[in-house]
């Protein structure tokens, strides 16, 4: 190979390596846009559950004391019915095999509704006791 055939090579191999260059950059802020639009997307996300999430404690809250005394037998049975269902949204959560934070917080849904299923069978027992007759 004589000294021009090299240089013709090099400047080609330059060329392309600038036009490989011009386009990893181009690649690299694609990627860097992709990235802002998932994390605006995740923050969406949870902003708008915990939105929603807030809006029913406070429905709840409001919707429970505003029950008269008369109807708290049936609302025992229908948070027992409720908290059946929040058992198994918790046990889906809590089944992944690896170890983070969905599983934590289903294992705490699981735990909670399971004291509130019990303990509203046990208020339940004691008010249906209430109406039996003494012997």
């Amino acid at each position: 190979m004589n000294s021009a055939a090299i240089q013709e090579q090099s400047a080609t191999l330059a060329t392309n390596a600038a036009k490989l260059a011009e386009e990893v950059e181009k690649l690299a802020q694609d990627a860097s846009q992709l990235i802002d639009v998932q994390t605006a997307a995740a923050t969406m996300d949870f902003l708008s559950l915990f939105t929603i999430f807030v809006l029913a404690c406070f429905v709840g809250f409001y919707v429970v004391w505003s029950v008269t005394p008369a109807l708290h037998s049936p609302l025992m049975a229908v948070t027992n019915a409720i908290s059946s269902v929040i058992i198994v949204g918790g046990l889906l959560a809590a089944g992944p095999a690896d170890m983070d934070f969905s599983k934590v917080m289903g294992f705490c849904a699981v735990t909670l509704a399971s004291v509130n299923i019990f303990g509203g069978f046990i208020v339940t027992q004691r008010m249906l006791g209430m109406f039996k007759k003494k012997k």
